[in-house]
């Protein structure tokens, strides 16, 4: 059997730092791939105006499967000002392109699982009874779905004519009939019954396979009636096909607070696009930060993996990285999964799980301990020495 070839997209920053790293471990624990390194990020915006080249989406519609480190989007107007000078005044127009990944495949199920490793210090703790500390387990998986949403782009500052027209034909325009339409920026939040369909049965369906008790919809029904309503009207009709699971439903506010009163009640969680991506980092402070935070983008044929963390350029400039690669480590554990490496998988998160409990190697978030050089004279592990750990303990 040929080996598969993986797509490397390093991106932007950190993300050039952790992914080598992610692929080290890797092939320590087994695996074996063929390797194609892609473009992508901030770098090709400004020279190109195209931050997603087309020659990227060539290689990953071939290879269907990617590593993806991380990118840097900053806002349109600073954007613009970075564009090369040939390319300015146009019509290029910079967008994400995770996002652009994200749609152009439609990698429209996002997983992002939280969970506890013991020993470590970034463990969120509580007061119990009696003044006494607790340290609840959290095991949570985040669907978010990817596609859609306030991250569809569909939106205008002063709206075309045809579109304010449009606009108009609601009632609550009343509200907004003395702004004038130059000072109008609108942003949609599209919801399909087709995706909201396939991101909750992804969640029931999960929660079945791995023994999860509960799935409960993270959204907000009470105030965005349309689209949180219909998750939440079509999550009810689904969750009777799942009797064995408990269906429950909270606001996307009201969350946040409980996530930190009782964050172990919680199994699955499935949410829209803004508001899993609200949740997700949410529990991810839970079980050490962004640090250790993993996901996926799983279309029907392709499927990208990264952290969920960004392109953090102050850390990049170090001449000794002390960014945590934790997380890029665990993205790769779910593209292993995906692609039924499950043992290779297990075997690099029992050796995280090691190195975390042992304490002898901590970054410097482990640390408690600013970003920033000095952090390696002050008992942080380098990137390079926390993944020469996990591999050690391979």
């Amino acid at each position: 059997m040929s080996k598969r070839t993986i797509v490397l997209l390093p991106g932007d920053g950190i993300g050039k730092t952790v992914l080598p790293e992610a692929v080290r471990v890797m092939e320590a624990a087994g695996f074996k791939a063929d390797y194609v390194e892609a473009d992508i990020g901030w770098e090709f915006w400004c020279k190109e105006g195209n931050p997603l080249p087309q020659r990227t989406l060539d290689i990953l519609e071939k290879h269907k499967f990617g590593l993806f480190g991380a990118i840097t989007s900053k806002p349109k107007s600073d954007a613009a000002e970075e564009l090369d000078p040939s390319l300015r005044e146009k019509g290029f127009v910079y967008y994400s392109p995770i996002v652009g990944l994200r749609q152009h495949f439609n990698l429209d199920v996002c997983t992002r699982p939280c969970k506890t490793f013991k020993g470590n210090p970034l463990n969120f703790i509580r007061k119990g009874k009696g003044n006494s500390i607790e340290e609840p387990e959290v095991d949570v998986v985040i669907f978010r779905q990817n596609t859609e949403g306030l991250y569809g782009g569909v939106e205008w500052t002063d709206p075309p004519d045809d579109v304010y027209k449009a606009l108009n034909t609601h009632p609550k325009m009343k509200n907004f009939k003395d702004t004038p339409k130059s000072e109008l920026s609108v942003s949609t939040r599209i919801f399909t019954k087709k995706a909201t369909e396939r991101i909750l049965r992804a969640a029931f369906e999960y929660a079945k396979k791995f023994g999860y008790k509960s799935v409960t919809i993270c959204e907000k029904p009470n105030v965005i009636r349309e689209t949180s309503g219909m998750m939440l009207a079509l999550g009810k009709e689904i969750a009777k096909e799942y009797p064995e699971i408990s269906f429950w439903d909270t606001n996307i506010d009201a969350q946040m607070m409980w996530l930190t009163k009782n964050p172990e009640n919680y199994g699955v969680l499935v949410s829209g696009n803004m508001f899993g991506d609200i949740v997700s980092d949410g529990f991810a402070g839970l079980t050490g930060g962004l640090g250790f935070a993993c996901s996926a983008n799983i279309g029907e044929e392709v499927a990208i993996f990264e952290p969920t963390h960004g392109s953090a350029p102050k850390y990049a400039e170090y001449k000794n990285s002390i960014v945590n690669p934790i997380a890029m480590i665990l993205s790769g554990c779910m593209l292993l999964d995906h692609i039924g490496e499950k043992e290779i998988a297990e075997k690099i998160r029992n050796s995280i799980s090691k190195v975390v409990e042992e304490g002898k190697v901590k970054s410097y978030d482990m640390e408690k301990l600013k970003g920033s050089e000095e952090a390696l004279d002050q008992g942080a592990a380098s990137t390079k020495e926390m993944t020469d750990e996990i591999i050690r303990n391979l």
